[in-house]
């Protein structure tokens, strides 16, 4: 039915509701990028799993969210029920098998899957003003802040580094301004109010280090097969800006690391981005415009990207136009957003002429979908009324026990769970302030505290003996120690990539 070039999706019905033919993925198309789409409760997730099985069994690695908990089950071997030995009959899976999968499980918060770190550094100032919803003045002073890390090799791993260097500036901002623009204290205070609400929400377990290594959710088997990398997402929706900024800093992570390798028999990794929309709304043009480049020239790179979302229009028309392989599952179109969506995600399909495209999205019962995918020569088919075949893994959740059991097996187990707190922006900015302070304390001291003095003479009122102005003030001592302190590869060689987030030496 189907051969190791492709993975087999389900299988497209005739007019009168007879099995026509298989559909298929062909692998070596796989890198050009997909769409899933449908309402809540017609078969996404089902969808998505299917597609991360046939891709590990290709040996080709997946990563995808888990938003609601259902697609953990992709872990653990299938169950024969009744619905879905019917399925199977209707598509002439023959034989079902049923199989586990290579699972390693993730979590931003270190609860329900290994730990999943970034530094401030490697976000760089696009994506956190993003993650931040910084006003355009408060973006500029966030590009300065990453500007004078970089030239006075100040690493920014965590937020307290952060904290420390934006604190910093407030010190110095007239200074700062006269260089780099203007650097206002109510600028630079309101970001500091906006990373406590970071930090309170649980942001403050993503910065820091041990730093993701991108190699770690490319693993393949010993029995080759694809590990398939499931980011628990449940709780991390409730700040759903830190789950787009997330997905998008991990998609401009493997643009900026992975090198170019053109079309290739399957892909080297496939990504999937669920609650799609999230990554689209209320972001700036820049920001999309970027996102639209990284998805048309990481394809090069050897990855796909999939968007699942409940609605296309939830995807701008540029990066739409990139999604080669499609899923439609059903759309109800009650209000004039939602018809325009269904006529939107009928005119992307090639038509068919044994139905209408509009009217049958409103009418796909869960569990089957208008599937269009590339064929020969990377012509999109024909769009086909499709039943989706049953997954081989268990459908829906996996137990407490038994995730914790595979967090134990894990091949990343113990790599990621202790955080490293090494010296960066924060203690070498102590240093220098209590150096400073020092410094101070012993002119108070030489100078003799207790006599009138006026400032800008070094002696008793009356001498006149000004200071030398030759003498550095405690102020620009500091600055000076902290550049002569440049001597990290961060300070000798910045290299930001496509999105702003600093190039990894490797």
């Amino acid at each position: 039915m189907v051969d190791e070039t492709s993975i087999f999706i389900g299988a497209s019905r005739k007019p009168d509701d007879s099995y026509q033919r298989a559909e298929e993925l062909l692998l070596r198309y796989g890198n050009r990028h997909g769409l899933v789409t449908g309402a809540t409760g017609t078969g996404k997730t089902v969808s998505l799993q299917i597609l991360a099985e046939g891709f590990s069994n290709a040996g080709v690695p997946v990563f995808c969210a888990d938003i609601k908990g259902d697609l953990s089950g992709i872990s653990m071997m299938g169950e024969a029920k009744d619905f879905l030995v019917k399925r199977a009959e209707q598509v002439k899976l023959d034989p079902y098998q049923f199989q586990e999968f290579p699972v390693i499980f993730w979590d931003l918060f270190g609860e329900q899957g290994h730990p999943i770190r970034a530094t401030i550094s490697e976000m760089g100032p696009l994506l956190l003003s993003r993650l931040m919803n910084l006003t355009e003045a408060q973006e500029g002073v966030m590009n300065i802040a990453f500007r004078i890390a970089d030239e006075e090799g100040l690493l920014l791993l965590d937020l307290k580094d952060l904290q420390a260097l934006l604190a910093n500036m407030a010190d110095r901002a007239d200074q700062l301004s006269a260089r780099y623009g203007n650097v206002t204290k109510p600028s630079v205070g309101a970001i500091q109010r906006t990373l406590l609400v970071l930090e309170q929400q649980g942001a403050a377990n993503f910065f820091g280090e041990p730093a993701l290594r991108i190699a770690d959710i490319m693993r393949t088997t010993r029995d080759g097969r694809g590990a398939i990398s499931v980011l628990a997402a449940d709780k991390l929706m409730m700040n759903p800006r830190l789950y787009a900024t997330f997905l998008l800093w991990l998609m401009s992570e493997l643009f900026e690391e992975l090198p170019e390798v053109g079309d290739l028999d399957r892909p080297k990794l496939v990504f999937f981005f669920d609650e799609a929309h999230l990554l689209f709304e209320d972001a700036p043009k820049v920001l999309i415009d970027r996102v639209e480049q990284v998805v048309r020239l990481i394809r090069s790179k050897g990855v796909g990207v999939y968007f699942v979302t409940q609605n296309p229009l939830d995807i701008p028309e540029k990066v739409l136009a990139q999604l080669g392989n499609r899923v439609q599952h059903a759309l109800r179109a009650y209000t004039p957003r939602e018809q325009q969506a269904v006529r939107t995600a009928a005119e992307t399909f090639r038509p068919n002429p044994d139905f209408d495209c509009a009217t049958a999205i409103t009418q796909l019962a869960t569990g089957e979908a208008l599937v269009s995918m590339l064929e020969d020569k990377g012509v999109p088919a024909m769009v086909q009324r499709t039943l989706i075949r049953p997954p081989s893994s268990r459908l829906g959740p996996i137990t407490p026990d038994e995730r914790r059991k595979i967090i134990a097996e894990s091949p990343v187990a113990g790599q990621y769970d202790e955080t490293v707190d090494r010296e960066s922006a924060f203690e070498i900015l102590q240093k220098k302030t209590k150096e400073a302070q020092d410094a101070e304390a012993a002119k108070q001291q030489n100078s003799g505290g207790s006599r009138w003095t006026i400032p800008g003479f070094d002696d008793v009122l009356g001498t006149g003996n000004r200071r030398s102005s030759s003498r550095q003030t405690v102020a620009e001592a500091a600055i000076k120690s902290v550049v002569r302190s440049v001597g990290s590869s961060v300070g000798r060689a910045i290299v930001r990539g496509i999105l702003g987030s600093l190039a990894r030496g490797r």
